[in-house]
């Protein structure tokens, strides 16, 4: 499938005017949550919601992190989402949960995400 980088916007659901840019993101429809480096969350003063969630890594292991809620933009895009705070030692993700709310598709032979069309209702 090839893999692709992203920039994306970071912004605080509270205080829109709180916002940081994460430069590199690896968009990853494999990984189930957007995880985002616990400096940069901190900087747009993403609090805090979940402590200890368990989440399994792709090797198998149980790792727990905390979860926040931001709004997420990129390309265009923008949803509200739960965020991971990733520690030092993990991968900055833009995650399927985060693509979903977009409503946004990867295109990985372009390398970069496209409108899914219209939401399924019921």
């Amino acid at each position: 499938m090839g893999t692709f980088y992203i920039r994306c916007e970071i912004v605080n659901v509270r205080k829109p005017a709180k916002s940081v840019a994460v430069p590199k993101l690896l968009v990853d429809s494999g990984s189930e949550f957007t995880w985002i480096q616990e400096s940069a969350l901190k900087q747009a003063g993403i609090e805090v919601v979940k402590k200890d969630e368990p989440f399994q890594m792709a090797n198998g292991m149980i790792v727990t992190r905390s979860v926040g809620y931001a709004i997420v933009r990129a390309a265009g895009f923008e949803t509200v989402d739960e965020i991971v705070f990733a520690q030092p030692g993990d991968l900055s993700l833009l995650g399927a949960r985060t693509l979903e709310g977009f409503g946004a598709h990867v295109d990985a032979r372009r390398k970069r995400l496209v409108a899914a069309g219209p939401h399924p209702a019921a």
